[in-house]
């Protein structure tokens, strides 16, 4: 029966940080670095108030959109943060998790022959459910630009099937963020055009020098931006899967839609332990950042040592150096390190095309764990 399977989805692959996490796991004494997943425990309060929810019974469905506390809540927290105005009855969608935010707005705001512009390499959950819509994504590159979607390159891609763009910053795989400034000329140059912006905050807490900047505080985008945020980086909430969409009500009603189709509505235990994580726990990705902001000089600083060229991060959990000087392809050199040096890192080629070239790391792990790694790496490497 599988030549019935619809055929847009049997063109599209496993992500291939799964796939390349899956294949080294077979081998022993391996530490891995690929996997983003925060190494910190969720806050007690935030499990605490999931036991409560259960023992309260807090158990059957919410509104579509998520318990009203909750999107108050949220609201909140992104207009003291990052000075984002949305209004909780309207224009904010609790979601299982970013991932499918992103999927229902994709599914919201394309259709056949539609194009999606995305810096390159980017992070892989995009391309698949685009073209799942019928639309075509289109990377710019942006590895001669320190990684940053810039507004030239944007103007370079712009066609008159352009619906879309997307801002996945800070980013993964790079560790990247835009500046106030940058915002400002992706703004004036698409002020006149009928495109959305879908803004992936998903690492804004975790930005080490300044502060994250939304493109959706311009007041000219506003009312075309798409923010995609959640809980999982930034209080280590991964597997509660609790994300968020801040869109204009005109936008949100149609996101709402499909969202109700999708999932009915996320998890009532998780929505109650998020009230408690953007409550009780407004500082609870301080110390988070500040930890993953150490491992991240120290890294940068042994793979500088080691000889590769990297930009370095400021802000999520991961750097993607350049392997050029070792003259291999990065799945190549990638397998070579797990078989010889007992590290793995992600292929540079899982983050489009224009990820070959680079590898990345998570330092999304204890120092203990990524000094090992990093001395395994040094000592193959020297002795190659």
């Amino acid at each position: 029966m599988e030549h019935l399977i619809n055929e847009r989805v049997k063109s599209i692959q496993i992500s291939g940080i799964r796939t390349f996490f899956n294949m080294v796991s077979r081998y022993e004494d391996v530490i891995s670095l690929t996997i983003g997943q925060p190494d910190f425990p969720t806050p007690s309060h935030v499990k605490d108030a999931g036991k409560q929810a259960i023992d309260q019974n807090l158990t059957s469905y919410t509104h579509n959109a998520g318990l009203l506390e909750l999107r108050e809540a949220s609201a909140r927290f992104v207009n003291e943060q990052y000075g984002l105005s949305y209004a909780p009855e309207s224009e904010v969608i609790v979601t299982t998790g970013a991932s499918e935010a992103i999927d229902v707005t994709f599914r919201t705001i394309l259709s056949e022959g539609c194009e999606v512009i995305l810096p390159g390499p980017v992070y892989p959950g995009y391309e698949p459910i685009i073209r799942l819509c019928g639309a075509k994504p289109v990377h710019a590159d942006t590895t001669k630009s320190g990684f940053r979607l810039t507004a030239d390159l944007i103007k370079r891609h712009l066609t008159e099937h352009t619906r879309c763009i997307v801002l996945p910053y800070p980013s993964n795989p790079t560790g990247v963020t835009l500046l106030k400034d940058e915002l400002n000329d992706i703004a004036a140059l698409l002020e006149k055009r009928d495109i959305f912006i879908l803004s992936d905050e998903i690492y804004s807490e975790l930005v080490f020098n300044g502060k994250h900047e939304s493109i959706a505080t311009i007041p000219s985008m506003r009312d075309k931006t798409i923010v995609i945020n959640g809980l999982s980086k930034s209080h280590s909430m991964t597997g509660w899967r609790i994300g968020f969409i801040f869109a204009p009500e005109n936008i949100s009603r149609h996101i709402l839609k499909v969202h109700q189709y999708n999932v009915t509505c996320a998890s009532s235990v998780s929505q109650t332990a998020a009230i408690s994580a953007l409550t009780i726990g407004r500082q609870d990705p301080v110390k988070m950042k500040g930890e993953y902001e150490k491992r991240m000089n120290y890294v940068y600083e042994r793979l500088v040592h080691m000889g590769f060229e990297a930009e370095k991060p400021n802000g999520a959990f991961y750097i993607f150096p350049s392997i050029s000087p070792f003259h291999q392809s990065s799945f190549e050199f990638a397998l070579e390190l797990v078989e010889k040096a007992g590290v793995a890192l992600v292929p540079g080629s899982a983050f489009s095309s224009l990820g070959e070239g680079y590898v990345r790391l998570s330092y999304a792990y204890s120092m203990d764990l990524l000094s090992e790694a990093l001395d395994r790496m040094e000592n193959y490497l020297s002795n190659r």
